[in-house]
């Protein structure tokens, strides 16, 4: 039988959803067991958000080819979405759960790789800001002549280091671990402080160099002074060198979802950026042609149902729900096209 998409997003004949096997450098390596028990321990709820993406990179492996993210994401988070897709697979839901987090890694994926094949995006650095458990730099073959540059807490970082570090060690995924970045450098900084550019240039960053800066899935974590600070410095590296921005954005109704954990929020992520210095902006929801994959082809599911409707619509007319969005957002400028100075606003 040839490997379909049905509507939700899964194979026709893909098992994998039935029965999770999970790798065994995750069941029999003490230190990769013995680091995740930490996580489970000591990690807030923000930290342990890269194991839950890394999770649906991971169980979405017939559309993301990362075999690394099982390690990184670990058995509870990995049984924890696998659950949820099996119920979503028997109930045939119009959308299955992660197909967010999957529609997303392929945006992102696609969007860096379009730039740096573009005639100002070549050999441009590429920074990840909250970069958590991303492996871009072990998967993307368009990043062989970048300059990567991983930024986020020590202790994330730390753990993430030692997992690839213990299954480097290991005979059958030792060819995993290298990096397909012309360097690749991990900086350890909070971009909540003030020191987090500095800390960045210190690893060998180099400011006046093209830049493509990925926020994903990061911003709405943040508060809004602390969102707007780190915006706002990107922006002005426009000013400097060939500056492009890729970040995905909630509005405010998805804030909702979470009082402790959502806070920073904008529904017109297209106008503010333009606002602060960026001079390019295309905006795209969930669903959208280049946002799709093929992964979202009932006409039913959720995304689809959102984008009919006017973003200015809050409620959903049909049921009353909040109309929940996430845009992703490429963004860009340079200095030829940045004669004026930046502008601010207020959401």
């Amino acid at each position: 039988m040839s490997q379909e998409v049905t509507n939700n997003g899964l194979h026709d004949d893909d098992t994998e959803w039935q029965d999770l096997k999970l790798p065994d450098l995750l069941l029999h390596s003490e230190v990769i067991r013995q680091v995740h028990a930490t996580i489970e321990r000591e990690w807030n709820f923000l930290q342990r958000s890269a194991c839950q993406t890394a999770a649906g990179r991971a169980l979405w492996k017939h559309v993301i080819h990362d075999p690394l993210a099982y390690l990184l994401a670990g058995e509870t988070y990995l049984r924890s979405l696998h659950e949820k897709m099996k119920k979503d697979r028997l109930n045939n839901a119009s959308e299955t759960s992660g197909v967010i987090l999957a529609v997303r890694t392929l945006w992102f994926d696609s969007r860096l790789e379009d730039t740096l094949n573009s005639p100002n995006g070549r050999q441009a650095q590429v920074v990840l800001l909250g970069a958590g458990m991303d492996t871009r730099a072990y998967r993307l073959s368009c990043l062989q002549e970048s300059d990567v540059f991983e930024v986020d807490f020590p202790g994330v970082l730390q753990v993430k280091t030692t997992i690839l570090e213990a299954a480097k060690e290991s005979t059958n995924e030792s060819e995993q671990i290298l990096s397909k970045a012309k360097s690749l450098t991990r900086v350890a900084a909070d971009i909540r402080e003030n020191d987090w550019l500095e800390k960045l240039r210190n690893a060998g960053f180099l400011p006046h160099k093209k830049t493509i800066w990925i926020l994903e899935g990061l911003l709405y974590y943040l508060t809004h002074s602390q969102a707007m600070q780190v915006l706002k410095i990107l922006a002005n590296k426009c000013c400097v060198t060939h500056t492009v921005l890729l970040a995905d954005f909630m509005n405010k109704q998805s804030t909702t979802m979470s009082n402790s954990a959502f806070q920073f929020y904008s529904d017109w992520p297209d106008q503010l950026l333009p606002s602060i210095g960026f001079t390019h902006v295309r905006l795209s929801q969930i669903g959208d042609p280049d946002a799709h994959f093929g992964l979202l082809s009932d006409p039913l599911n959720l995304f689809n149902k959102l984008r009919s409707l006017p973003r200015s619509v809050e409620t959903h007319p049909d049921d009353g729900t909040p109309c929940c969005r996430l845009y992703l957002v490429e963004a860009s400028g340079s200095p030829e096209q940045n004669a004026t100075p930046n502008g601010s606003m207020t959401l």
